[in-house]
């Protein structure tokens, strides 16, 4: 009861004093949702995240069949060529053509072998200008596949990688999104500590105030000292020096936080005083669980250590043998006339073998293998130091969410007994039962307890977004945390 006594109060006292004029009224949920519809860290996200995904569709579209037509179209030439005659000289002898040619080419790549296996049929036709005679010359159909041996398959590791990658930046947008929130959360609450210090202030002179008169009447009378009356004027400076320097950051919170939000207009921003969440299971081993399975980071792991050991590929890949193994089968024809070239063709083969053996390097191929060897081991170590700081960061998080929890209870309760004491000691004073230094120390608390609340709950739904970060899972509705 003191928990909600206390929220109504400063709920209420925030639309009292934000009540004239044209207002905006928001919860913690309502500007934590715009910020991640408006804000430029959230149109970054955006980008990001289409970016990755077209990276994936490149990558993807390497394992797809591939069909392209090229060709130069005209191949016109008029110009003069130097020709060496029999006896040595040079004769520049003037050629006028045009040389044409199209290639449909038809490819597909073999992830298990990194072999390529393709197909192509070609046209070309030259016009000689200067003899009046046209030539065709084609390629009908042709057949063939390159296959790369002791060399690094590409394909291969990329198939194993790019998922990896596609599915971290996938979560890294997630995390991008909880990152906002966290972000919003502090803009949030610098206003909030900010109206509820102006309300504060304000309350506090109009109290002050009541009470000067009242001690004024008192003093005429005899029953107080010069010296209350010193007291309560010194309240009341005070006070008028809390009420501009709260103004102040007023306007500024409400700058920053309406800029983070993308907040146009000049109707003032009255934010509502959230509550905590009760009913809400968080332990170390759950918010591990979930953050091993959701977070950009665990995928991260493994990709560095896939990143390694294809390192380790490529470097046995380019020292040692390699060769390229190219089979080509097919016909070819040359004739007066298209129809021409495709009648009684003759066939074409083309079997080649290019290989490649270092005889004596000093080591220089040991040394790229050992290298990378090295470099895998010392991500596997890296990696596993990391792990350890991953969930060393989750528990302490978790511990410090429940610590904040429980802090939060207490600073409600100890603001329901500061006011309380405030205004018994005001009417004591009043009434006078209470010396002025007294009543100065109630009221010093009173402030600070509400000021402790409010701080409370910005620690306390702080740790909860860090916590939404960590495990991008949330904890309120028990299901993992997914953005379309």
């Amino acid at each position: 009861m003191k928990l909600l006594f206390t929220i109504l109060f400063l709920t209420i006292s925030l639309k009292a004093f934000c009540g004239g004029g044209d207002t905006t009224r928001l919860t913690l949920e309502d500007v934590v949702a715009l910020a991640k519809g408006n804000s430029i860290a959230a149109k970054q996200a955006a980008t990001t995240r289409e970016t990755n995904y077209w990276v994936w569709r490149t990558f993807k579209s390497n394992y797809e069949p591939q069909l392209s037509l090229s060709g130069n179209l005209p191949g016109y030439s008029k110009t003069s060529t130097p020709v060496v005659q029999p006896n040595g000289s040079i004769l520049f002898q003037s050629i006028h053509y045009d040389n044409s040619a199209v290639t449909l080419n038809f490819s597909q790549t073999i992830t298990a072998t990194g072999a390529t296996i393709y197909g192509e049929t070609q046209m070309q036709r030259f016009d000689d200008f200067d003899h009046n005679s046209i030539l065709y010359n084609g390629v009908p159909y042709a057949i063939g596949f390159s296959q790369p041996i002791g060399q690094y398959n590409s394909l291969k590791w990329d198939k194993k990688i790019q998922p990896l990658l596609y599915d971290e930046s996938k979560q890294a947008y997630i995390e991008a999104q909880e990152q906002i929130s966290i972000t919003a959360t502090g803009y949030f609450f610098d206003l909030l500590l900010a109206q509820v210090n102006l309300q504060t202030a304000t309350n506090n002179l109009e109290n002050t105030q009541k009470l000067l008169k009242v001690s004024n009447l008192k003093f005429e009378l005899g029953k107080v000292s010069k010296n209350d009356i010193l007291q309560l004027r010194l309240e009341e400076l005070n006070a008028k020096k809390a009420m501009g320097t709260a103004k102040r950051d007023v306007e500024i919170a409400t700058l920053n936080l309406g800029a983070y939000i993308g907040h146009e207009g000049d109707d003032k921003l009255v934010l509502m005083v959230p509550q905590t969440i009760s009913q809400m299971n968080v332990t170390a081993d759950k918010v591990l669980a979930q953050a091993f399975e959701n977070r950009s980071d665990a995928i991260a792991f493994v990709r560095r250590i896939a990143e390694a050991k294809r390192n380790v590929a490529i470097a046995h890949g380019q020292t040692g043998f390699t060769a390229t193994l190219t089979a080509n089968l097919g016909t070819s024809n040359s004739a007066s006339s298209i129809p021409g070239v495709y009648r009684s063709p003759q066939n074409q083969q083309l079997l080649e073998l290019q290989f490649s053996i270092p005889v004596l390097d000093w080591g220089r191929s040991k040394a790229k293998i050992k290298t990378a060897e090295a470099n895998q081991q010392l991500t596997i170590d890296s990696v596993e130091r990391d792990k350890q700081t991953f969930k060393q960061q989750i528990v302490t998080q978790v511990s410090l969410f429940n610590m904040m929890r429980e802090q939060l209870a207490y600073t409600a309760e100890a603001d329901s007994i500061a006011s309380e004491k405030y205004k018994i000691a005001r009417d004591r004073y009043v009434l006078g039962d209470l010396s002025i230094t007294d009543l100065s120390i109630a009221f010093t608390e009173n402030d600070q307890a509400k000021r402790d609340y409010v701080q409370s709950l910005r620690d306390f739904w702080s740790a909860y977004y860090e916590l939404r970060y960590l495990a991008l899972y949330d904890f309120e509705k028990n299901e993992k945390i997914t953005y379309k």
